[in-house]
């Protein structure tokens, strides 16, 4: 628990001076203030969840995605790889910690998305299943930092992981059914939409902001953890076999 702790508030630190934690934090409240817009235009009040919910799991993925892209790299720049790398303490903990700390960007940008909405649009939504919601945002949480585990490695072996970053952005948020339902995907689409975490994230999410009963709360959560844990362990063993490469070929220390 301690290593966790220890890559937790280590990322924290490195996050108050990251221009893309601020980033984040700007283009929440932005985004809901667009989509409210365009939900008072055409009179669909009754998708005033999917302007809540689709900023946060965004912030949450652009976060996730940057912090991957950034761990391994910094922790070459700052001199502490190779202490990592040489400890004996195991260093998938002290890595999943430090992803864990897009969860405290995702509450700040639920809680400017739902400020938002309900300050300038009068829009206040209500938390009828407090419990499901706030479950989902933790699962959500986790399932990103374990999907940013497999990412990390990737984007350390990729030439320009910035180019690779802003891939992932945009056809997730459509594939994950952030921006509109699974439903509305071709059919020959949606098998590979529910293997994205964020498709079970999304529509729980925004099920639990309805009054209707949400159905099989504690599955589709699982479903979320599953998938992240998936990644996760691929990531893991991914990170390893990077480890190697560099030991053997003496690039450790290369930035």
């Amino acid at each position: 628990m301690r290593l966790f702790l220890n890559g937790f508030l280590f990322q924290l630190r490195l996050s108050r001076r990251s221009p893309d934690t601020f980033l984040v934090c700007v283009t929440a409240p932005l985004l809901t203030t667009v989509f409210l817009s365009i939900n008072a235009y055409t009179g669909r009040h009754e998708l005033t969840s999917y302007a809540v919910v689709a900023p946060t799991l965004m912030s949450l993925w652009a976060l996730a995605l940057s912090v991957a892209g950034s761990a391994l790299t910094e922790d070459r720049d700052l001199g502490t790889l190779e202490g990592q790398i040489a400890a004996p303490a195991p260093m998938a903990l002290t890595f999943l910690g430090r992803m864990c700390s897009v969860v405290v960007v995702g509450s700040m940008a639920f809680a400017e998305t739902w400020l938002v909405a309900g300050a300038l649009f009068g829009r206040w939504i209500a938390l009828p299943h407090p419990v499901v919601s706030v479950a989902c945002l933790l699962a959500t949480a986790l399932a990103t930092a374990g999907t940013a585990g497999l990412l990390s490695p990737l984007f350390v072996l990729t030439p320009s992981a910035r180019t690779l970053q802003n891939t992932l952005t945009f056809p997730f948020y459509l594939l994950g059914g952030v921006l509109v339902p699974v439903s509305v995907l071709p059919q020959w689409l949606r098998p590979a939409s529910y293997a994205v975490f964020l498709s079970w994230s999304a529509e729980l999410l925004r099920d639990s902001l309805a009054t209707d009963p949400v159905s099989r709360p504690a599955l589709r959560l699982l479903a979320v953890l599953a998938l992240g844990a998936a990644g996760y362990g691929m990531g893991m063993l991914l990170l390893h076999r990077v480890v190697l490469r560099v030991r053997r070929t003496g690039t450790l220390t290369r930035t």
